[in-house]
């Protein structure tokens, strides 16, 4: 299918249907041969070279599979016919995006808080963030939620839409292995310290370009926006560093800048005090009204990856045709 018109489909397709929960997503049956490969792989007394060997085979496979199952998916159907290769090609990609779900679950947290409901707000804040949420009050409930949003935008929405306009689907579905990978085994923890560190290091990688695109977007849709693009673009420069993520802490700066709050700092995760620097120190603490600016950025930035996706795929197309 043209790229050109493959994006705008995935896109529209995403906005619509979104992510029901009843689908057999492909993300789950990742999650599922992630699970079954460490039970194979890893054995007790393990050394820390073959926790290495064994998480670097698992991620290579599993990568590598994403990428031809869902060239050969493809294939085999516009084999049977035009119509049916597009209409699996669109919905493999759509399986890539996280648009719309992205913002049904920040938008139920933001209603929950709308009605004083803190124990709602928590619970659901739960289901898209990864740090401990019992506890939380409004402001950091709200912080959770900015950050969520600008991180989601590049790897649920942005970096899929790049490796689409340049590989089409099979290379957007190998980034979700990457992504998935990472969320699962990519941690710094003792039990995936070796195990993970492939999948830790070529998320850091994939995301490198896609983070600091996001945050060039959101600096860009802020001067449509009542945010502030000036103070975007100076706060992603000075803090775009200080998260212990070489890739978070890129979109997260931006829009701390661009709507004025103070996000970053520490969290618990398994009752646990994970201390991190703040972001954007010099302003206040975000409130419920700053999150849902950030929604209306998060959907600005969307729009305008796909735009660029779609130039990208004109630019590509040629060559992957020669």
């Amino acid at each position: 299918m043209n790229p050109c018109l493959l994006l705008p489909a995935v896109y529209l397709a995403d906005r619509v249907a979104g992510d029901p929960e009843w689908f057999p997503h492909p993300v789950r049956l990742m999650g599922r041969a992630i699970t079954g490969g460490e039970t194979l792989l890893r054995r007790p007394g393990q050394s820390e070279l073959s926790e290495l060997l064994a998480g670097t085979a698992l991620t290579a496979t599993l990568v590598t599979a994403s990428y031809f199952l869902t060239r050969m998916t493809i294939a085999a159907a516009y084999r049977r016919s035009k119509s049916l290769g597009e209409l699996v090609e669109i919905g493999l990609g759509w399986t890539c995006l996280a648009a719309r779900s992205l913002h049904q679950e920040a938008s139920v947290v933001l209603e929950a808080l709308d009605r004083k409901d803190i124990p709602r707000a928590r619970h659901r804040l739960a289901r898209i963030v990864g740090r401990d949420t019992d506890g939380l009050d409004i402001h950091q409930i709200s912080r959770a939620v900015i950050e969520t949003l600008a991180e989601s935008a590049s790897d649920g929405v942005v970096a899929p839409l790049f490796y689409m306009s340049l590989g089409g689907v099979p290379l957007a579905m190998a980034y979700k292995a990457v992504n998935t990978l990472d969320s699962m085994i990519g941690h710094a923890d003792p039990r995936y310290f070796y195990f993970g560190k492939a999948a830790a290091r070529l998320d850091d990688g994939a995301n490198y370009l896609p983070a600091r695109l996001t945050a060039l977007a959101i600096v860009a849709v802020s001067w449509r926006s009542k945010a502030n693009a000036r103070q975007a673009w100076k706060t992603w420069l000075e803090d775009g560093d200080r998260h212990k993520s070489p890739n978070a802490g890129q979109p997260e700066s931006a829009i701390s800048g661009a709507l004025g709050v103070q996000l970053g700092g520490g969290n618990f995760y398994a009752g646990e005090l994970i201390p991190a620097e703040p972001i954007g120190k010099q302003f206040p603490a975000p409130h419920p009204q700053d999150a849902r600016k950030a929604l209306g950025l998060v959907s600005a930035v969307a729009l305008l990856g796909l735009g660029a996706g779609v130039l990208l795929s004109a630019l590509v197309r040629p060559r992957r045709s020669q």
